[in-house]
């Protein structure tokens, strides 16, 4: 890679910093406690909505975790219809079916329940009803929406992908095994709702995974160059929150105070990578997802101390920094020492929730298109440390990645 395009990359992501001072970065209105989801209706008929598209998982149905917030519509007089056909990496046939169905119950509202795939199903929903001449492909990018969505109302049932308060949705083409991802702050949500109740049931490996990709939101944003006070604050927040809560949520499920903690520190690790973006660690795992139909958090998860150990001396200082802020014992160590302890910590916490070192379904033929697809996403939108170049990319899957 030239001197003269990792140059071109630093000045497009200093150009986009400083214009992305313009946009709206109102956050969500939060609703957040045990059983806060009931609490959910009123808002929506406050704000005048009466029919709303509820788009979430048979998964979630089959579970009848539902049950309270449809309770809860009713009593309020709020009309509803399902979309429970979201896939995990939501398709695009899956915003097509989400859309007719919104149009035909005539629908003035949606409200995303579940994890990372119902709601990009339900942004990217929002955004083909406002926009229905665009294509989801034609919307990917930045700002391709820019035009105000239907309230929309986030609820997580996960805490790790931060989108009930991010501007991003990302969507699968099956048939050519990209993600697109759409990225324009019309995509945040309204009214996000924190309920910790809904998530006590999570299995261990859906709670080790998600919880991973928060801190990967959290990391990522942090060590990149396009920081603000606000997402640095964000990331340090998060960061503590997970390192204090995800082994405990995922040894104890039930526990209520744990469950919350973790969605106030996905929240916030939303609130840190919406503004200040991620890095390589996405877009490897948004194309082993589109590749392969690896879960995102998983594949998160397995990447992010591969990465950071590849960014090196780049990232020590703000790695250096979130070890002491995730509370780690660095008394008489230099910010590399620290930085490596916080990557081995990350690799131990991966060993505790049986998250494995690489994965066994990566085929070699695959490895230039992935590497392609990932840098393709990646430069030179990410400001990442250290800027990779197409033979760094396929050095690394294939050596760190495979097994």
């Amino acid at each position: 890679m030239s001197i003269l395009y990792k140059a071109y990359c630093r000045a497009y992501q200093k150009v986009l910093k400083f214009a992305v001072n313009f946009l709206d970065w109102s956050e969500p209105e939060i609703i957040r406690g045990a059983g806060s989801v009931k609490q959910l209706p009123k808002t929506i008929k406050a704000k005048g909505v009466t029919t709303v598209l509820v788009v979430t998982d048979k998964g979630l149905m089959g579970l009848h975790l539902l049950d309270g917030l449809f309770d809860a519509l009713a009593k309020e007089g709020i009309n509803y219809t399902v979309y429970d056909g979201v896939q995990p990496n939501p398709t695009i046939d899956n915003i097509e079916q989400a859309l007719a169905m919104y149009k035909a119950a005539e629908c003035n509202g949606i409200v995303a329940f579940g994890g990372g795939s119902p709601m990009d199903c339900a942004k990217a929903c929002g955004a083909r009803v406002v926009r229905p001449n665009k294509t989801v492909p034609q919307m990917r990018g930045q700002l391709k929406v820019l035009k105000k969505l239907p309230p929309l109302f986030a609820v997580p049932t996960t805490a790790g992908t931060g989108s009930e308060t991010t501007i991003a949705a990302v969507v699968s083409n099956p048939k050519t095994h990209e993600k697109n991802a759409i990225n324009d702050p019309r995509l945040r949500p309204k009214v996000a709702v924190l309920d910790p109740e809904l998530t006590v049931g999570l299995p261990k490996h859906i709670t080790s995974t998600t919880g991973m990709d928060a801190l990967t939101h959290a990391v990522e944003a942090y060590i990149g160059h396009s920081n603000t006070k606000g997402t640095k604050a964000a990331a340090e927040k998060a960061t503590r929150l997970i390192f204090d809560n995800l082994h405990e949520a995922y040894e104890n499920g039930k526990n209520i105070e744990a469950r919350e903690n973790m969605l106030v520190g996905s929240y916030y690790a939303g609130i840190a990578f919406t503004r200040a973006y991620v890095g390589y660690v996405h877009s490897i795992a948004h194309n082993l997802g589109g590749m392969y139909g690896t879960p995102h958090g998983l594949a998160n998860a397995v990447i992010l101390p591969h990465m950071l150990e590849f960014y090196g001396k780049t990232a020590y200082k703000p790695l250096a920094k979130l070890a002491d802020i995730a509370g780690l014992d660095t008394a008489g160590m230099d910010n590399e020492q620290k930085a490596k302890l916080f990557i081995s910590k990350i690799k131990e916490m991966n060993a505790n929730m049986n998250i494995p070192e690489a994965f066994d379904f990566i085929k070699e033929e695959d490895i230039p298109l992935i590497a392609e697809r990932a840098l393709k996403e990646g430069n030179p939108l990410y400001p990442v440390p250290k800027i990779m170049n197409l033979e760094e990319c396929k050095t690394f899957i294939r050596t760190k990645l495979m097994k």
